[in-house]
């Protein structure tokens, strides 16, 4: 814990308040809060920073509402739904990359599936740049992590309903409740803090989500898909402006914790209400 955590940890708050450049090294050394300045003052980093909030919004959100219909679902008894169990988790399993490079031959522009198919039913009439159009590149790489990130949620989730007592639901039965008033009155109470937790470890995820985005778009077009950690990524690795970027790391670790605190204190995370 100490070597792979807390020293890592230290040193990119030591690294925030130095200059820190290989390629520059005259100018390295000890400069306060400069790179914090510097990044307030740039419009870069607001522009990530904001790329990142719609991001973790729209993703669990998302991944949330989809997740829960599919464990719905597969919470039935059915024919074959082990086997649909299992293909259900396929996408998750899948790294990163791999999961890019399925969805930038879907967006191909030229032999993409997906214009085809929207060739072939007239909705469009040339292919689309999917992860090079500014109008579409947002939305075309929320699609890919969507599809990803839904079986998290769905096995979950799913797993969480087997422990619900099926007493509960026999009841409800009895009183006449329809399944929404199931869903309302029993399954979402029982789950809460299933969902409490899971929504809370896929924002933290999601918000320091690099490999498919990096891999799809490089966070462009013209940085629209660059999000906070896309530009910590940018700026500590391509450019090797280690100092600047470990004050980004430590903007986004505050963050992340305060948003972590103020969730689970909204959301009474562990206590009976």
């Amino acid at each position: 814990m100490a070597v792979f955590m807390a020293y890592p940890l230290l040193r990119v708050f030591v690294l925030s308040l130095q200059r820190n450049n290989p390629s520059k090294p005259y100018l390295n050394g000890f400069v306060g809060l400069g790179n914090f300045i510097e990044l307030f003052h740039t419009s870069q980093f607001y522009q990530a920073l904001a790329n990142s909030f719609k991001w973790v919004i729209l993703e669990v959100v998302l991944q949330l509402v989809f997740g829960m219909a599919i464990a719905l679902l597969l919470n039935k008894k059915f024919k074959g739904r082990g086997l649909v169990r299992t293909l259900t988790f396929i996408p998750w399993a899948l790294s990163g990359v791999l999961t890019a490079v399925i969805w930038s031959l879907i967006y191909n522009q030229h032999m993409g599936v997906l214009n085809d198919m929207l060739m072939r039913t007239g909705w469009i009439d040339k292919g689309i740049a999917w992860t090079g159009n500014r109008g579409v590149v947002f939305g075309a790489v929320a699609l890919a992590e969507l599809w990803r990130g839904i079986p998290f949620f769905a096995i979950t989730l799913l797993a969480a309903m087997q422990n619900i007592s099926g007493e509960l639901y026999e009841a409800a039965n009895v009183d006449g409740s329809n399944a929404i008033q199931k869903l309302l009155y029993i399954t979402l109470p029982l789950l809460k803090e299933t969902i409490v937790l899971t929504t809370l470890l896929r924002a933290v995820w999601e918000f320091n989500s690099v490999d498919l985005i990096y891999s799809l778009t490089g966070g462009g077009p013209a940085g629209m898909t660059t999000t906070l950690s896309m530009y910590i990524a940018d700026q500590a690795i391509r450019t090797s402006n280690y100092g600047y970027g470990s004050s980004i790391s430590v903007v986004s670790f505050l963050i992340l914790s305060i948003f972590a605190i103020i969730y689970m204190k909204c959301t009474n995370f562990g206590k009976d209400n």
